[in-house]
């Protein structure tokens, strides 16, 4: 720990919360207080308002999923590293998935876990910049596990238990990705160690090489998905080459016939 000269681990301390509004807001807040530090891990039973992407909230049964927000200490990154970051946090929860779904598991960018046309998992990062220093990053993980319906959510939604048609010990999951967090965390931080991550990251990548259709204000357009950058730009052709945001284009996923 600080001063101890112990090194922190992902994982340590582990609390477990039976209910809370949500695990990102909650881990922030201890961060702010100075009760937190890297490696603490905050699980939740049930998180009354999850957040998830683009101000979405993140639905979730209680005592059913894996819904955990991770402190990460990030002052020795760099302020251009946060979607390497992003794409870290996304590739080892991708790495843990691996384990249990053996195939047809890909990264929708910027960081939802896609099970072929279906979400498993998703991912919010939230960071602490102070005095122009990236000091912290708030890691929101949710992963669907023993759900079964997903009632006012996309039909798309799929748990581990729907794909394995097993049931699982949440709780254990979270502590099992907590030593992927750790691999991939630690990837970032050694010598061009963000260019391997966005390499690993564009071999995992949701329908790389495929035609998809894509919204952009008003309009939409087919394109083939080619590859994300370390900024966490989506490159795309069709037509002529273009690049995407994140936030300023829509996935339209048709489905098959």
């Amino acid at each position: 720990m600080a001063g101890s000269g112990v090194k922190t681990v992902i994982g340590i301390p582990f609390i477990h919360l039976s209910e809370i509004n949500s695990t990102n807001i909650y881990a922030m807040e201890q961060v702010q207080a100075k009760l937190a530090e890297h490696g603490t891990v905050f699980f939740a039973d049930l998180q009354t308002a999850g957040k998830g992407q683009m101000g979405k909230k993140w639905e979730s049964e209680a005592g059913k999923n894996l819904l955990i927000s991770v402190v990460l200490n990030t002052s020795s990154l760099n302020m251009g590293d946060q979607f390497a970051l992003s794409a870290a946090v996304a590739l080892a929860t991708h790495d843990f998935l691996s384990v249990y779904i053996r195939q047809d598991l890909t990264i929708k960018w910027p960081n939802d876990l896609y099970w072929g046309d279906r979400k498993a998992g998703g991912i919010l990062i939230e960071n602490q910049i102070s005095g122009g220093i990236w000091t912290h990053a708030i890691a929101g993980i949710g992963i669907n596990i023993n759900q079964t319906q997903f009632p006012g959510t996309t039909s798309r939604a799929v748990s581990l238990r729907q794909i394995t048609g097993k049931q699982y010990n949440a709780v254990e999951l979270a502590k099992e990705l907590c030593f992927y967090i750790e691999k991939r965390f630690h990837q970032l931080l050694i010598s061009d160690g963000s260019i391997k991550i966005i390499n690993d990251y564009n071999r995992v990548l949701y329908k790389k090489g495929e035609m998809v259709k894509l919204k952009t204000g008003n309009s939409s357009a087919r394109y083939t998905i080619q590859q994300v950058d370390r900024l966490g730009l989506l490159y795309v052709s069709g037509g002529i080459p273009m690049q995407f945001s994140h936030g300023t284009v829509e996935w339209i996923i048709e489905t098959k016939q």
